[in-house]
């Protein structure tokens, strides 16, 4: 019995010093993905517009476009600063989606259209234009979301990208896992990502283009994401009018979506 307790013990202790003392490369990795964090979305409440478009290969043309109008209140815990991660994305175009909003907290979802009595639970996988997601359009952080393994430096474009694997926390994570790569120049500038199924297919590709100045970092304003089963077709998310705003927290709750959000 006693024997049992001390391998126990050992376990736990091996388990904790695993913990509290990762090797030098994932606390990389970490350091990495935090500032490719911080290139994608400000560390602050804001509000942008988003505009996606689906296109078929070869085409010039949108074959269906959608916008959102989304105010995001992701923001990481510093000092006595609570952490949030809450988010509201209406839909503005086409005309018969106004009134329909997304809303998250933390990683649930829920979806209201003024036809529903109150807001039902939806999938971040769920399709909501082209190939294009309903998690897609929250903006997620990956350093709270994954565990980050530094795989190396391999060519992307003309720079030289760090290459990252991202192994979701927690089964409520959209993406199990996630070939992630980040330029080594400058200040970690997004590349691309990879996105997996739990069957270890990948699902589709994600890369990060347009970076202009925005609030204070060179952003994307411009994603492109290719669904890999379906090479014939792809959809484009740009951002714009992005700028600091912090809403009423009061704002975001299934509550205050049944009365109406601005």
């Amino acid at each position: 019995m006693l024997s049992k307790i001390n391998t126990a013990l050992l376990l736990g202790l091996t388990l904790l010093s695993t913990w509290v003392f990762a090797s030098p490369e994932d606390e990389k990795a970490l350091e990495i993905i935090r500032q490719a964090d911080e290139v994608r979305s400000p560390n602050k409440p804001f509000r942008y517009t988003l505009t996606i478009s689906e296109y078929k290969a070869g085409a010039t043309q949108p074959e269906n476009k959608q916008i959102l109008d989304i105010s995001m209140r992701f923001i990481k815990p510093d000092g006595e600063t609570k952490a949030d991660a809450r988010s509201l994305a209406r839909l503005i175009f086409p005309p018969r989606d106004k009134g329909k909003v997304l809303f998250s907290d933390g990683y649930a979802l829920w979806f209201y259209t003024p036809e529903l009595r109150r807001p039902v639970p939806v999938s971040p996988q769920q399709r909501l234009i082209g190939q294009i997601a309903n998690g897609d359009v929250i903006v997620t952080n990956f350093e709270y979301a994954y565990r980050s393994t530094l795989q190396g430096e391999v060519p992307c474009g003309d720079n030289v990208c760090y290459s990252l694997l991202l192994e979701r926390k927690s089964a409520e994570a959209t993406w199990p896992k996630i070939s992630y790569y980040v330029e080594k120049e400058g200040d970690n500038r997004p590349f691309k990502a990879s996105y997996y199924s739990l069957d270890d297919r990948l699902f589709k590709e994600v890369t990060y283009h347009d970076f202009q100045p925005v609030l204070g970092k060179m952003r994307p304003t411009k994603i492109v994401v290719k669904d890999t089963r379906n090479g014939n077709r792809y959809s484009v998310m740009e951002y714009s009018d992005i700028r600091l705003e912090s809403l009423p927290e009061s704002w975001f709750t299934r509550e205050s979506i049944m009365r109406g959000v601005q």
